[in-house]
Formats: structure tokens, sequence, C-alpha cells
């Protein structure tokens, strides 16, 4: 199959639906006006609400939403072939990701700013509201881990990515202070702080003493260190704890000061990545390898496990937290949200698209991607790392070396997972600081004490696990129930648009559709894997973990749905 038809396909077909779909949304479905004052102006305070320029708050949300998840996710679900996976996110990112994003960060717009999780309150009651925060509390808590055991992962295999990322943050702060305080300009600052960084990284690659890699300095892997650790644990522990202590500072000053910056910066090389990786592609014209659907997958079945091993690049949950988390007090004029939200979505798919074309054309043969595809189990070990090989196989089409592409790619890579990492993890401060009001429970609300709880938490979660990776394995450990958990939020969240929409006397039935297109595929996903596999019944392998909070977010949410569907009949009995 030839890769370039297939990339074409995707373009246009994201390109029509934000041209014409998304203007159709914004004019008829969430009717936006230029002309209200939205929170960012009503109830700016310098740390949270912030009037930005659209074009920066894109590049915020486009990184917060576009982090390793739309790569790892579907250089997973290639393992069911190329066809089915493009499919989807193509699909999935004009008519579910777009509406979901787009929705979420109005409905927040209109509500003063408020997440989805406390608006829950107002749609679908009290009670649902509480269930609903601690769904999203459950969530954010296994991204942090997720995503720090990624960016873990990702520099213990790629350690001259490191110096770089470091380099990046010192320069963000500087870029925000300048941008802010002094009323500069923000572009040029960061084009290059990108050059600053892409040329240490090149460096870093050739000079194995610029390579921050713990691994060697321990001797090497199989050696033990301290407290009985292999070289391979105590990286993963030091690694940990250094980015716990990242997002702590990161996720407790204000968005101006680094967020922003870091994310425009990130925005940078997200768009270059994709001009290098879609360039390399169109000059080299590499033949697609992989199979369009692999009938040798019959140990995991692709429906409906294919719509929540692709969350990120079709549709997620998280995109609605970061949409009314953090980017609706941002946003300066209510038009702007057609153009961050569901520009922000075609972007993510766009990157989608990409990975899982790095992928179908890096190896040479079919047998090779079987061998590396054998299972499911392995097509997750490998799946990442099969990207970035990948994408540096693309990227010497523009004649850059194949050792510096795979580095720059993993720079990518790490910078996405970070940026959402400490996105989540204000976010996670925002849950924690709205369940003390709840509760009245006043410690809750201060901003160091909900913060240690998220980061703490988070570093117990990732860290305390017993699995296949040694420590560390927590992140690893969750994944599945990432996916899973990820699609029954979006769900909700299009639940909660559609309440809305229909209280406004709008037509709902471009976010019912999707809605229940997710709830039937997650509940029956998740009931499949909390009742037959994680529980043991199915094998003799039990996942007392994944079990656990599984059948938590599992009962919460059909919880949530009943209370709605109450809801919804009393509302109608009444009128």
């Amino acid at each position: 199959m030839n890769s370039i038809l297939l990339a074409i396909g995707a373009i246009i077909i994201f390109a029509l639906g934000y041209a014409f779909y998304s203007k159709f949304l914004a004019r008829k479905i969430y009717q936006l006006d230029p002309d209200y004052e939205t929170p960012a102006h009503k109830l700016e305070d310098g740390r949270d609400f912030v009037p930005t320029n659209k074009w920066i708050v894109l590049g915020h949300h486009f990184t917060s939403v576009a982090g390793a998840a739309p790569i790892v996710g579907p250089a997973i679900a290639i393992y069911w072939g190329w066809l089915p996976a493009i499919l989807w996110v193509a699909i999935g990112t004009v008519f579910a990701a777009g509406v979901h994003d787009f929705g979420t960060m109005v409905l927040s717009i209109r509500h003063q700013g408020r997440s989805i999780g406390t608006l829950a309150d107002e749609l679908i009651g009290k009670r649902g509201r509480i269930l609903f925060l601690f769904i999203i509390l459950i969530l954010v808590l296994m991204i942090n881990a997720v995503f720090a055991w990624v960016i873990s992962n990702l520099f213990i295999s790629f350690p001259a990515s490191v110096i770089s990322i470091f380099i990046q943050i010192p320069l963000a702060v500087w870029i925000g202070y300048h941008t802010y305080k002094r009323q500069g300009s923000m572009l040029i600052p960061s084009v290059i702080v990108l050059a600053v960084m892409y040329a240490s990284a090149i460096i870093a690659t050739y000079i194995p003493a610029l390579q921050i890699d713990f691994i060697r300095y321990f001797g090497g892997e199989g050696n033990t260190v301290l407290f009985g650790l292999s070289s391979t644990s105590m990286a993963f522990l030091i690694w940990i704890i250094v980015l716990m202590v990242y997002v702590y500072i990161a996720s407790v000053l204000p968005v101006w000061k680094l967020l922003q910056p870091r994310d425009f910066i990130n925005a940078q090389q997200l768009i270059l990545g994709l001009i290098i990786l879609y360039l390399g592609l169109f000059v080299m014209v590499p033949n697609v390898t992989a199979p369009a659907s692999n009938p040798a997958a019959n140990d995991a079945s692709w429906f409906p496990l294919l719509f929540i091993t692709i969350a990120c690049g079709a549709v997620s949950g998280f995109h609605g937290l970061v949409s009314s988390g953090t980017t609706s007090k941002q946003i300066d004029k209510e038009p702007d949200a057609r153009f961050v939200g569901y520009l922000g979505a075609i972007g993510e798919g766009a990157l989608a698209i990409i990975t899982i074309l790095a992928v179908a054309t890096y190896f040479s043969s079919g047998e090779a991607f079987n061998s590396t595809y054998s299972s499911f189990s392995a097509a997750g070990s490998n799946g990442l790392n099969t990207f970035i090989q990948g994408a540096g196989q693309l990227a010497t089409g523009l004649w850059i070396p194949a050792e510096s592409a795979r580095t720059i790619i993993a720079v990518i890579v790490v910078s996405f997972a970070a940026t959402t990492l400490d996105s989540s993890v204000r976010l996670m401060r925002y849950i924690i600081a709205e369940l003390g009001e709840v509760y009245n429970i006043k410690q809750l609300t201060g901003v160091h004490v909900a913060t240690s709880i998220a980061v703490i938490s988070s570093s117990a979660l990732v860290l305390l696990p017993e699995g296949p990776r040694g420590l560390g394995s927590g992140g690893y450990l969750l994944w599945p129930l990432f996916g899973t958990s990820n699609q029954l939020l979006a769900g909700i969240s299009f639940l909660l648009i559609t309440i809305w929409l229909k209280r406004q006397g709008r037509p709902i039935i471009y976010t019912l559709i999707p809605m229940i297109f997710l709830f039937f595929m997650t509940l029956w996903a998740m009931t499949e894997q909390v009742v037959f596999e994680w529980s043991g019944l199915r094998s003799s392998d039990s996942n007392i973990l994944l079990f656990f909070l599984g059948a938590i977010i599992l009962g919460f949410t059909i919880w949530i749905l009943i209370e709605a569907i109450s809801l919804w009949k009393r509302e109608e009995v009444s009128r």
C-alpha cells in the first residue's frame, strides 16, 4: 500500500472537518459569542485565569493533550493492522475528539471556567458531581503514574535526550518573564530555545560524557546498587523523584512563568516534528509493510479493544479535563475556543496518523512486523520504541543522520509527556481542592497541601506495585486501565455537554451519537477486563490493582448514568 495516499487521505478528512464541521458546531450548536466576557477576563488572577493570545493558548492546549498517548496508543493498536487504526483516528478525530474538546471548553467558559467535574453538580446533581470527581481523581492519578513511567523509560533508553530537556526549563522561565513582564514577543525567543535544545541533543548524541546515563554510572544493566536494587531500578527511582520534584514546582507556579512558554516551545516542537515526519514520508515514499489487518491477532479482539487502545488521537476524556481545567481559563475571546479546541484535536489526530505510518513503514517485511508484534503484550512493550525507530528512519529522508534523528524524536516525545504530566498534576490539585470544598476540609484547598497529596500519591502508584519492569512498573501495569478509564471519562463529558445543550434547546444528536458509541465500547471492554481478566476468573493470573481501581471506576460510571437518566426523566415529566 502507498503510504502517501494514506497520509493525504487523512489530511483531507481533517481539513474538511475543521473547515466545515467545526464551523457548523460553532454557529449552530455551541453558538459562540465574540462579545461574551470570558472567565479569563472576569476572574483574572494572574495565576490560573489569564487572558492569552489564541496562538499561545493553542500551544499550551495542543502540547498538553498531545502527550505520549497519541503515540503509544496507535503504536500498539497497529497490532490489529493499519486499516482499522487509521479509520478510527480519522473518523474519531472529526466526529468525536473535535466535538468533545471544543464542547468541554465552551461548557467551561459558559460556567465561569469551572471544570467538568464541578459542572456535574449543576448538570446531574451533587451526588453525580462527587462520583465524577472521584473518577477524574483516579484517572489523573493514573495519568501521573503512566507518564512518569514513560518519561523515565525514555530517559533511560535515550540518555542523550536528557540534557536538552533540562536546558528547556530555565529558558522557558526566562521567556515567560520576557513576554509577560517586559511585553516582549514569545515567538523569536522560543525559536532560539528550540535551536539550542536540538543542538545540545545532537551534540550529546555523539559525546557520551554529555549523556545522563545512570545505568552506565551504576556499572551497567544487571548490576546491583543500593538497597538491593538493580541499576535499572535505581535509575527509575532517581528519575521519578526528579520528575515529581519538577512537577510540584511547575504545577504551583503561575501559568505564565513556565506552563505557557514551555508549552509554546513544545507546540513548535510538535509542529516541526510533524513537518519533518510528513516531509520525510513524502520524500522517501516508503512502502507499508505492516498488514492492513492482522489475522494472527487472536489473543486480543480488536472489537472493542481498538477503541480504548487508541484513546488520545481519536477521542480522549483527558482532553476534557485540560479544556475545562486549564485552557478555558486562558481563552481571550469565546470564538477562540473553536480554533484552540477543534484544531488541537486535529493536530493530535495528525500525530496519531504519522505514528501509525512510521510504524507501518519501519519494518523490512511483514514477517519482521509479525516478529516484533507477535502478541498484544509484545505490542505494548515494543510500540513506543518502535515508533521512535520508525520516526528516525523517516527523518533520514531529509538527510538527518539516523542517530541524531532518534535523539530528537525522543526529546519531542519526552517534552510532550512532561507537558501532560505537569498539566495533569495541576488538574489533580484543582480536583483535590474541589473535594476539600465539598467536604469542608479547608486544608485540602491550600495550593501546597493539594499539590503535595497529588505528587506523593502519584509517586507511590508508580513505584510501589511489583511488576515485570522492576521498580517503576506501576505506570506500565496501569496502561490497560488508563485507556478504558479515559474513554469512559470522554463518554461522561459528552453526557454533560448533551444535557447542557438539551436545556439550551439546541440539537443534541451531534454529541449524543459519539456519547452512545463510547459508552457502549468502553463499558463492554471494561466489564470484560474487570469481571473476567483482572479478577482472575478467566485465568489463574489476577491483577488486584487493576481489578480494584477498575471496579471502582466501572461502578461509579454506572451510578452516574443512572443518576443522569433519572434526572432526564424527571425533567421530561416536569415539562
